[in-house]
């Protein structure tokens, strides 16, 4: 099955795609869509679009995974990860490809086994569970690849336990 993750973001949206057989997962490509920061939020909602659909296009995922945001202190910043995020959904929709999303701490718990894992030691484990040689940079493309194999993990899980 090929997984393609998103961490959303209205600046750099990064994205990982990787095949999984049962639990053994593998890297196909990773990148981040930098919007330029002149531009107005319609312009580039309407880049992170194109370029998603390019994405997709490109490397026929089965599903999507997709990291939703997290509301901490800061409502304007979680506001516009909430817009990317639906660019991502309506992507999939529109490709006709089943979107999942996963909160961070989901995505730490499946990658890293602890929910409350630092950035470094989810993007340790993204290098290690896919065996590279250093860690996937920029961090928007570590987050992607871990909602990717945090999708994975939650799959099998739901088929053996006969969850949904």
């Amino acid at each position: 099955m090929r997984i393609l993750g998103i961490d959303p973001g209205t600046m750099i949206l990064g994205y990982g795609v990787i095949d999984s057989d049962g639990d053994a997962v593998a890297l196909v490509a990773y990148d981040a869509l930098k919007c330029r920061s002149r531009c107005s939020m319609g312009e580039r909602l309407f880049f992170l679009y194109r370029s998603l659909c390019e994405v997709i296009s490109e490397y026929q995922p089965d599903e999507i995974a997709i990291e939703t945001p997290f509301v901490a202190e800061n409502a304007r910043t979680a506001l516009a990860i909430g817009k990317a995020q639906a660019i991502a959904l309506l992507a999939a929709a529109s490709n006709s490809i089943p979107a999942f999303e996963y909160s961070p701490t989901a995505i730490k718990y499946n990658t890293a086994s602890y929910g409350a894992s630092s950035k470094q030691q989810v993007q340790e484990m993204v290098r290690l569970q896919l065996n590279l040689k250093d860690a996937p940079t920029p961090n928007d493309c570590a987050d992607a690849l871990a909602a990717a194999i945090c999708h994975v993990r939650q799959s099998r899980l739901n088929n053996l336990t006969g969850g949904k």
